[in-house]
């Protein structure tokens, strides 16, 4: 069954703001965004009026992978509006305060941004974020049928339960294992209408952080085990798309990664290759000025530089509306496609400066449970869900 269903009665926006978010009446809403999403945005702002949100739209000038946000964009954050939107042409923007300084809840989690405190940590708003969208994008890929993508989601979440690893491969020549250990998968399913919860749009796709390399492994009910994780080992090529510090772009020639222990260990290919490189460098070099600076707590420049080769993600794209662009955003959430992320990861274990998502075409992945049965997903980049 196909997930794409147009409503012809209703702007994209429109189904956001009442089927994704679900916005209601009195309800505080912020809008962020750049000059280039400007159209987008008020989109947004319209069809959240419609319906009574209190809105606020505010712009800032692009950001990078590497920027601050602006103070006033993270103060009207931490007004704490009940719905966000970032509505970035690439990034909302770090916060420096909690970079230096990170929120802690009272569980002690850590976070180095308001808005991920906030959602993830206070758990007192929900929003929508969409670095790199464009009107193409939002026309073609937000109007889905999102109970559909839920369902789909629901099912992935079955079938991850229990399982102790992922074995991906794929026609250009990604071999590797995963551990999964403890962790749970995430959703970026369009269901953004409670607390705590936000994703992309266009949403579809679910997602996992691997365990990070030498770390306690942990049951699923969250025993610590004896034993500790070697991490990710094999290779990666990818060779749909790949995010860089200054943007997106499909890949010409396939990116080699040699991983061992959780981390890339080598990186090999053409232009591509070198410009992930030195994104990755950069991404190392630079917290040791922000810990000169005291924008880092003192020692963790080291975690950041070691995390830099971290693999910090394996998603799977749900979104039959969205193709291969050349656009992070939309790739990630191709049909027939997977992705793993370099850096940073969605537990909260792997601290880095950057997470750079690239994409897979074809794979096939195989999940392995602790009683040594398995089960393949993806065949060929085909759903194998019945």
């Amino acid at each position: 069954m196909s997930l794409i269903k147009k409503d012809k009665n209703r702007t994209p926006a429109q189904v956001v703001v009442q089927d994704v978010v679900k916005i209601k009446k009195g309800e505080r809403v912020l809008i962020i965004a750049n000059p280039a999403t400007s159209e987008i945005a008020q989109d947004l702002y319209s069809a959240s009026c419609e319906i009574g949100g209190q809105t606020t739209l505010m712009f800032q000038p692009d950001k990078t992978s590497f920027d601050n946000a602006n103070p006033e964009v993270l103060a009207a954050l931490a007004s704490r509006p009940d719905v966000y939107f970032s509505i970035s042409n690439i990034k909302l923007g770090k916060d420096p305060q909690a970079t230096a300084n990170p929120y802690v809840t009272d569980d002690g989690q850590k976070f180095t941004h308001i808005a991920d405190y906030l959602m993830d940590g206070l758990k007192v708003m929900r929003g929508a974020w969409t670095p790199g969208i464009t009107v193409d994008m939002m026309n073609r890929t937000a109007a889905i049928d999102y109970k559909e993508l839920q369902s789909r989601c629901t099912r992935l979440d079955e079938l991850f339960k229990n399982a102790v690893s992922v074995h991906v491969t794929a026609p250009a020549g990604t071999d590797l294992i995963i551990p999964i250990n403890g962790r749970a998968l995430m959703f970026d399913d369009g269901d953004f209408s409670k607390p705590g919860t936000g994703g992309n749009i266009p949403a579809g796709e679910v997602f996992i952080s691997p365990v990070v390399g030498g770390s306690q492994l942990k049951s699923a009910d969250g025993k610590v085990l004896e034993q500790q994780s070697d991490g990710c080992e094999g290779v990666i090529v990818y060779d749909g798309s790949m995010t860089f510090s200054d943007g997106d772009s499909i890949i010409e020639t396939p990116i080699t990664c040699k991983v061992e222990k959780g981390y890339v260990t080598d990186i090999s290919g053409g232009a591509e290759a070198r410009r992930l490189l030195k994104t990755v460098l950069e991404a190392e070099l630079r917290p040791f000025v922000l810990e000169k600076e005291g924008k880092l707590p003192q020692g963790q420049a080291a975690v950041y530089k070691k995390n830099a080769h971290n693999i910090g993600e394996l998603g799977i794209g749900l979104n039959p509306a969205a193709t291969i662009t050349g656009n992070m955003l939309e790739d990630e959430k191709a049909f027939h496609t997977c992705h793993f992320a370099i850096g940073e990861n969605y537990d909260n274990d792997a601290p880095s400066l950057i997470h750079l998502d690239g994409v897979v075409r074809d794979p096939t992945i195989t999940l392995t449970y602790a009683d040594g049965t398995s089960r393949t997903i993806l065949q060929d980049g085909s759903l194998q869900l019945e």
